[in-house]
């Protein structure tokens, strides 16, 4: 018999039970499962719900059961459903009628609730912890090449010169942020549920806060139906994991664009890369293939969690059991990708004199040649268009603007003069972009200390 099939007359089928089942996956959570258990059985026992002997042997047995867990010792059972009737089912083989005293004041509804906020509040903090060990490698790589200048790209065609430091902090920024959606997305988490009940509470003096107090949440739940009724906090989760795995993706991308003969900007670890069964010359770029191909896989999570919220009448509704596998699967794939890719960076070989000629090709000089008239008094749109004709002109006959004579600049405009060679050297160009944001070494420096200072908070 179910511990709820007091008002049933028959067994349910055999491929039901596998069918209902969640336990093959929601068994993930039996240490949070315990503890929360442990935490509702002491305040059970001081509110004077069940004797406080009772509590007390219950909170030992729910201890030795989590011990037996960790150490391998125990076999659930798919006709237990989930975690919850797993733990209870052989709390009260183990300690009999007083183990059947723990469910007293809460229902499956707003323990599963409690769960997996405990779950997602741990994971948060571990790839939180991920997050700052890439940025600290990605601004250790900045600080080894503030001085390594590269071509800066706007639809993949050479645009401005940059510097490898400029580009590498560009995607700290954007970890940053997906820091502070992570922090963000805990606190919606860090609201606990348990004492909602089924989805109306319960007649017990429950002291709620006690069990928030003790299992390290900021607050409780306000309203019971919502307590019991909504994830959306795993939503929020889900949609922060998916934009760490599009900036993930956006850089991966790049990386295996510099890692080709066209490119040839940066070697990768042969421990990042993998061979052809074929081609023996081939050296793959794998691993950021695979991160790239599995930032698919978490936005499906997180479209389907959207999907199965979307239609759903307060309060608890079964579907919710679909929560579980869409977040684990997330967070696991989040877990394997960042230290993928933080070891891969941290690895990776520059080609600097590659990323240096790039950069003095394709007339990523332009802009500053056009900036240069304009402080010589030439109105900009003027000078926009009189580097249009040098770039054809230097187009059509094969050369560099930092390669023509200064007859041929005066050709096209006479305010030309000797200065302008200075101006359009790429060390100049990004020498000279020194305000906030720039690429400039001297600014670069100042937001590699202050990244210095964020990781060390």
């Amino acid at each position: 018999m179910k511990l709820w099939g007091g008002r049933f007359t028959k067994s349910t089928d055999s491929f039901t039970d596998h069918f209902h089942s969640s336990i093959s996956f929601d068994q993930r959570m039996y240490k949070e499962d315990i503890t929360g258990s442990m935490a509702h059985v002491d305040m059970l026992g001081k509110q004077g719900v069940i004797p406080v002997e009772d509590a007390k042997l219950i909170h030992k047995t729910l201890l030795e059961i989590l011990d037996d867990i960790e150490n391998g010792k125990v076999v659930f059972d798919e006709k237990a459903e989930d975690i919850h009737m797993n733990v209870e089912t052989i709390l009260i083989s183990r300690i009999g009628d007083v183990g059947k005293k723990l469910h007293t004041g809460r229902s499956r509804n707003d323990q599963v609730a409690l769960d997996i906020r405990m779950y997602v509040k741990e994971q948060i903090t571990d790839i939180r912890k991920l997050m700052l060990e890439l940025i600290e490698a990605l601004n250790n790589i900045a600080e080894a090449n503030i001085n390594t200048i590269m071509p800066g790209y706007t639809h993949l065609q050479r645009a401005q010169p940059v510097t490898l430091a400029h580009h590498v902090l560009a995607y700290c920024e954007m970890f940053k942020r997906d820091i502070e959606r992570l922090d963000d997305t805990y606190k919606r988490t860090n609201v606990m549920p348990l004492g909602s009940g089924a989805l109306a509470g319960t007649t017990y003096p429950l002291d709620r806060s006690m069990v928030a107090d003790t299992l390290g949440f900021a607050a409780i739940t306000l309203d019971s139906m919502d307590g019991v009724s909504d994830r959306d906090f795993c939503v929020e989760l889900l949609s922060t994991l998916s934009i760490i795995m599009m900036h993930l993706s956006r850089f991966c991308e790049e990386i295996i664009l510099w890692s080709s003969h066209e490119f040839k900007f940066v070697e990768l670890d042969d421990a990042y890369s993998t061979g052809s069964s074929i081609m023996p010359q081939k050296k793959n770029p794998d691993m950021a293939e695979l991160i790239r191909g599995k930032t698919g896989r978490v936005y499906g999570d997180l479209m389907g969690m959207l999907t199965v919220m979307k239609g759903l009448p307060l309060a608890y509704n079964k579907d919710m059991q679909e929560d579980k596998e869409g977040v684990f699967d997330a967070i696991d794939t989040i877990k394997m990708c960042v230290p993928v890719f933080t070891n891969m960076i941290k690895t990776a070989v520059f080609k600097t004199d590659n990323m240096y000629n790039a950069a003095k090709g394709g007339f990523t000089n332009a802009t500053d040649a056009a900036d240069w008239l304009v402080k010589h008094g030439v109105p900009f749109r003027d000078a926009h268009a009189i580097l249009g004709q040098l770039v054809l002109y230097c187009i059509n006959n094969n050369t560099s603007l930092e390669d023509l004579s200064l007859d041929e600049f005066k050709a096209i405009s006479p305010v030309f003069d000797e200065t302008v060679y200075d101006a359009i050297s790429v060390e100049k160009c990004v020498q000279a972009r020194n305000i906030v944001g720039g690429p400039s070494p001297e600014y670069i420096k100042t937001l590699i200390q202050k990244n210095k200072e964020y990781l060390a908070k």
